[in-house]
């Protein structure tokens, strides 16, 4: 008996040894590196299970033991990861543990999308359309359309959706950006507004918007936006017409070529602020932060008038006669 006793202890050892070494061998295929040389890109489908995502990635060459990671619902089903659909970057030198932490969390391979300052919506309409990856649901709509499915029905898209830089991943679409970019130019006008100075003559936020998109066009340099801003403010108070070129090329919408005629600063349309009196109905462009701040925080002066000098910056003038010095130096005779 007791020979028996030991023999059969000794069976039940040989067997414990050789599951547990069963055991540390399967968690050694887990932890081993993933076969990759460089980094790749895999998207986990909307919808797959576990064992279609391990089948994948075996048959892809990027875990060689699948069967050890078949074996995890069973062996250790508490570990088992909920894995989430979207695009993952793996990396070389990650272990199969590490793979699976990463699918099953929000690190997704994110895309940048940059809507440059002083752009107009149909510009941001036409660089979403063409960002990849990012679904287009928007591209068969009209601008009003847009507008209604971003909850703005009726109002006028332009001026509206804040110029920066946006991350997506797959699975987003158009509509979350420019929900997002509405949103934000929402944030940043009601901030800017509570700031502004007290002898502005705008009255409203909306105001401040259209104003901050003529800055915008007129000037690329950050030391001038506030003196140009100055300038509008103080035609505005005398009565004077703005006279800004980039309203005059808005009314022109897809007519213009690129230059201004003199038929064309007399061309009567609703942006046309040579023929108009104040500011046009709606912003001519998207306004950064800086504009914005400029539009309700004009510089000080006496300054009525501005010309390019054709280096991005503006001569500055007090009088007709120095602007109209300042337009033959910088203008006619070029």
């Amino acid at each position: 008996m007791k020979r028996i006793f030991w023999a059969l202890l000794a069976v039940v050892a040989l067997g414990a040894i050789s599951a547990a070494g069963a055991y540390t061998y399967w968690q050694s295929r887990l932890s081993a590196p993933l076969t990759l040389e460089e980094p790749q890109l895999y998207q986990v489908p909307s919808g797959a299970g576990f064992h279609r995502v391990i089948a994948e990635l075996g048959a892809q060459g990027i875990i060689k033991d699948a069967w050890a990671f078949r074996l995890l619902p069973r062996l250790a089903p508490d570990k088992l990861p909920q894995l989430r659909a979207g695009e993952y970057q793996l990396q070389p030198g990650m272990t199969g543990h590490d793979m699976l932490e990463l699918l099953a969390s929000n690190d997704v391979m994110t895309y940048p999308l940059t809507v440059p300052e002083g752009w107009t919506f149909g510009q941001m309409r036409h660089l979403l359309s063409a960002a990849p990856k990012l679904d287009s649901r928007t591209a068969e709509l009209s601008d009003e359309e847009v507008m209604a499915l971003l909850g703005r029905e009726g109002e006028h898209p332009e001026g509206w959706f804040f110029p920066d830089t946006y991350r997506y991943h797959l699975g987003m679409s158009d509509v979350d950006i420019l929900q997002q970019s509405l949103e934000k130019m929402e944030r940043v006008v009601e901030e800017v507004w509570a700031e502004r100075s007290d002898d502005l003559p705008i009255d409203t936020p909306y105001d401040a918007l259209i104003m901050a998109s003529l800055i915008e066009r007129e000037t690329g340099a950050p030391e001038e936006r506030r003196e140009i801003a100055g300038v509008f403010k103080r035609r505005l108070e005398r009565g004077m017409r703005l006279q800004t070129d980039p309203t005059v090329i808005y009314g022109m919408g897809d007519r213009y070529d690129g230059r201004i005629r003199y038929a064309d600063l007399r061309e009567a349309t609703p942006y046309n602020t040579y023929v108009i009196d104040g500011m046009p109905p709606t912003p001519i462009a998207l306004p950064g932060r800086a504009s914005l701040e400029a539009a309700v925080n004009p510089l000080p002066g006496e300054t009525l008038y501005f010309v390019a000098k054709g280096d991005g910056t503006h001569h500055f003038s007090r009088t007709l006669r120095e602007h109209n010095n300042a337009v033959n130096r910088y203008i006619r005779n070029r």
